[in-house]
């Protein structure tokens, strides 16, 4: 909503940042780390919800564009509209896992086509001080490699070049929202500041693909390795001292931002994961399925205080019961 109680015409993709995205970011990656820990029958419906998700998303940020360009121009220089990127991505590759890959390359090519638009946008008005928000430009560049990344075996290995190109310009990214960032935010943030740590962990993972794909040897190999143990080193970090700011300054009650907290902690297990298996560390996996489920904790969590959030809204647009 516009703020003042009403829908703007077009529908809500505009009015739910960075949250709109960060549900479909947040299930999908679930959704992928119940994979990678042999939960097939569980990743596969929190696919099917995330793709429902995604749809609803898509076609509300469709409907904006055709129905109020002003409007949609207006919220497209927020850093929360690059979540149409990086959701997109997140559900590429949980296709792409399942052997869907013309499902993925379509993800791809969509994501490809919005995301240097949109990234534009919000570089020429990214902010200082910035909320967690802006590593965002960071997560929709690093969505961008490692779904090209995880494409490498049926593409070639020109994708695998190509992906590497994504991940270092996502590192630069970081590095420039990191500069920005407000630091008060660990504190006082109320769900995306975690985004911090999640850029750091889709970069983790985005290294992990790429020593996965089987393209890089020699020093070329070596240096991927050390590079995707440091990020996901960092990003462990940053967990912890997330984690501390939350005990620090509890907030608990729910904030539809609270889906940019569900996304990092997922990210994280998933990179954890996926970087065991590709550097044959085996105490990283048991890391990443204990995080999983303090994300899955997270997100049914999240998820109850949306829906009572939305029933609450509902009982207040109820008309009052009759006297006695």
């Amino acid at each position: 909503m516009n703020g003042q109680g009403s829908t703007p015409r077009g529908g809500r993709w505009a009015t739910l940042p960075p949250a709109a995205g960060a549900t479909v970011m947040a299930t999908g990656i679930l959704s992928a780390g119940l994979y990678l820990a042999g939960f097939d029958v569980l990743s596969v419906v929190a696919l099917c919800l995330a793709t429902a998700l995604w749809l609803l998303l898509a076609w509300d940020f469709a409907t904006l564009l055709l129905g109020d360009r002003r409007r949609w121009e207006a919220s497209a220089d927020t850093p929360a509209a690059l979540t149409a990127v990086a959701a997109t991505t997140v559900l590429g590759v949980r296709y792409e896992l399942l052997g869907a890959t013309p499902v993925a390359v379509a993800l791809l090519l969509l994501a490809v086509l919005v995301w240097p638009v949109l990234l534009r946008t919000v570089l020429r008005r990214l902010e200082r001080p910035a909320p967690g928000a802006a590593f965002l430009i960071c997560v929709a560049t690093q969505g961008l490699a490692v779904l090209s990344a995880v494409l490498v075996p049926k593409a070639g290995d020109w994708l695998a070049w190509t992906a590497l190109a994504l991940f270092l310009l996502g590192l630069v990214l970081y590095v420039e929202a990191l500069a920005r960032f407000d630091l008060r935010q660990v504190v006082t943030g109320a769900g995306d500041q975690w985004i911090a740590g999640g850029a750091m962990a889709i970069s983790a993972l985005t290294g992990s693909k790429l020593l996965a794909s089987g393209v890089w040897s020699g020093d070329a190999e070596t240096w991927v390795r050390t590079v995707t143990l440091v990020l996901l080193g960092l990003d462990l970090a940053w967990y912890a001292v997330l984690l501390c700011g939350e005990f620090v300054r509890p907030r608990l009650a729910y904030d539809v931002r609270r889906w940019s907290t569900v996304f990092p902690l997922g990210m994280t297990a998933v990179a954890a994961l996926s970087t065991s298996a590709a550097t044959d560390i085996t105490w990283l996996s048991t890391v990443g399925r204990v995080l999983l489920w303090i994300a899955v904790a997270a997100w049914l969590t999240t998820a109850f205080g949306l829906v009572r959030s939305l029933t609450g809204r509902a009982g207040d647009r109820s008309p009052a019961a009759p006297p006695g």
